[in-house]
């Protein structure tokens, strides 16, 4: 395609970058702890308690000199994190890259069977836990790689003293601590002690060698972990920012609201971004509670906020939202799902500011598109590939497709991941002989270089055979005035073979199936007007508010 979409980047956007000069993370937060000691790192957006550049320093070298007291834990062992949006998190996730070690993230809501797989796939030795998981732990240990367990609790790290500590976290946290028995189990706070009586032994790290696996779905089948080095989440790192640069003040620190779980992809690349220009990154543990996020952002004159649909739908609707002071904020990302026009119509006429649509994977560390951060508004696209990407529409056959069809979207770049882990028949499957990394995503490209997806393969909905794109029915049904949410599936029919089947959670409760479908008739044409209409309270998400489809397509 011959790189068309340069011709659309921002004024001040290179068309490449560097990554020879890439080293490793901890090499890159060395370096902003040299310039930024003193400047706040991360903040825990409940208590409003931060840790500094210095003191993220320090504690992540305590973790890291814990690590290396560990009888044959070497450079390159996993070390597992399951741990929600608390400054725990970054501490430990820095130690153990400053050892060596290889992050394996994990969703603190696993259940012990999913817990059980990722670490005995990874190899984990050793895990950081929160202690409201560690009974799910218990259940699973037995048959896992593990042999350190460290527990720690919301407070930790918090720094009240002890009667707002004991209120914080005996009132808030204590009672939704199952009872565990993990014998050997160090505390958060005895392992930092140990860490701080032990020497620090520097590593070094090639930006090549492993930095995460990153578990996730892929384009097909079961949970695998992609293979993320650290020159990878860098290079994504500089992708972002001379993405962003042109449009922030640097005289300044950047605030960043982190309201997805910095254990999934998008929040995880985004924080080695963040670090990596020494901003302010306010944790935000449950975005899903809107009046307490909604406070949160209240305290902060933030100047970016990345998030899903669902999340900004959540706070579009919520009646303090309006009343934010928006003055610093110079771009919201949206990700993880599609963008609809109503929510970022809406979200602009609050905030002022165009709710701009990316593109990523695990796979690609995350970021692989994004809109020019100058837009005007609502585009319906996911945007240009990022500096250094390239970009292929290609056939069933690998052939690359001519311009505005719809074909498999292909990526190559220095964000693309060096494989799945242990699973060279899968990584077979997803790279090209060309080096291309195949998504599974349906898209098309137009004459400008813009993007846009048109479904994931495994969602699509064949109606007589006739191809309809959930992402195309949602669009319009979110377009009604008494629509919050809406997921468009495919459900066996004796006659077409699959129909269009809407679940909605309604804003108005005179809403009527009738209703919606003569609304979907209007901009459908006939084959894709859904059959059928079924209301729910709330539509089942992930924990970043990605809408579950698949949940819904089981429900028939």
């Amino acid at each position: 395609m011959d790189r068309i979409w340069l011709k659309r980047y921002s004024p001040g956007v290179p068309h490449e970058i560097a990554v020879d000069d890439l080293g490793s993370i901890g090499d890159r937060f060395e370096e902003s702890v040299r310039l930024y000691a003193d400047r706040t790192a991360f903040v825990s957006g409940a208590a409003g308690v931060g840790l500094s550049y210095r003191q993220l320093d320090a504690l992540s070298r305590q973790v890291a000199a814990w690590l290396q007291t560990l009888p044959g834990l070497a450079p390159g062992s996993r070390v597992a994190l399951m741990l929600p949006n608390i400054l725990q998190f970054p501490v430990c996730l820095l130690g153990a890259l400053r050892a060596g070690c290889v992050v394996v993230n994990v969703n603190p809501l696993y259940t012990a069977r999913e817990l059980e797989y990722q670490l005995a796939d990874s190899g984990a030795e050793v895990i950081f836990i929160l202690e409201n998981m560690a009974h799910v732990l218990e259940k699973a240990i037995s048959r896992t790689p593990v042999r350190h367990v460290v527990v720690t609790g919301v407070g930790d790290l918090l720094g009240f003293p002890k009667k707002h500590l004991a209120h914080f976290v005996v009132r808030r946290v204590k009672k939704m601590v199952p009872p565990f028995f993990l014998p050997g189990a160090l505390r958060f706070d005895a392992m930092l002690a140990q860490g701080a009586a032990a020497r620090f032994a520097p590593v070094k790290v090639a930006g090549d060698d492993l930095a995460f696996l990153q578990y996730t779905g892929g384009t097909t089948g079961v949970s695998k972990g992609a293979m993320l080095t650290h020159r990878n989440l860098l290079a994504n790192a500089r992708q972002g920012q001379v993405w962003s640069d042109p449009f922030i003040d640097h005289d300044e620190a950047f605030t960043l609201i982190t309201a997805i779980p910095l254990y999934h992809i998008f929040a995880l690349g985004s924080a080695v971004s963040h670090l990596a220009r020494g901003g302010v990154n306010v944790l935000v543990s449950d975005p899903r509670n809107t009046d307490a996020f909604v406070k949160v952002l209240s305290k902060y004159r933030f100047v970016a906020l990345p998030a899903v649909n669902t999340l900004f739908n959540s706070l579009i609707h919520h009646p303090d939202f309006p009343k934010l002071d928006f003055s610093k904020l110079r771009f919201a990302i949206g990700g993880g799902a599609a963008v609809q026009r109503a929510v970022a119509e809406r979200w602009q006429s609050i905030t002022g500011v165009p709710l701009c649509e990316g593109y990523g994977l695990t796979e690609c560390s995350p970021t692989v598109t994004c809109n020019p951060l100058d837009i005007q508004g609502y585009t319906g696209s996911i945007g240009l590939p990022v500096p250094s990407t390239e970009i292929s529409i290609r056939d069933e056959g690998g052939r690359e497709l001519p311009l505005d069809a719809p074909g498999e979207l292909c990526v190559r770049g220095p964000q693309v991941m060096k494989g799945y882990w242990n699973r060279p028949d899968e990584t077979a499957r997803v790279m090209t002989p060309d080096g291309y990394l195949r998504t599974g995503d349906i898209a098309t490209i137009d004459a400008e270089g813009f993007v846009r997806i048109v479904d994931r393969k495994k969602d699509l909905i064949i109606v007589s055979g006739f191809n309809v794109y959930p992402n195309e029915v949602e669009q319009v049904v979110a377009l009604h005035p008494q629509v919050l949410e809406v997921a468009a599936v495919g459900v066996q029919d004796e006659i077409t073979g699959e129909a269009v089947k809407l679940y909605v959670a309604k804003k108005d409760a005179a809403l009527t199936a009738e209703a919606l479908i003569a609304h979907c008739r209007e901009s459908l044409t006939a084959y894709k007007v859904p059959k059928r209409v079924e209301f729910l309270d709330e539509l089942p998400k992930s924990n970043v508010g990605k809408v579950l489809r698949r949940e819904l397509r089981e429900r028939g």
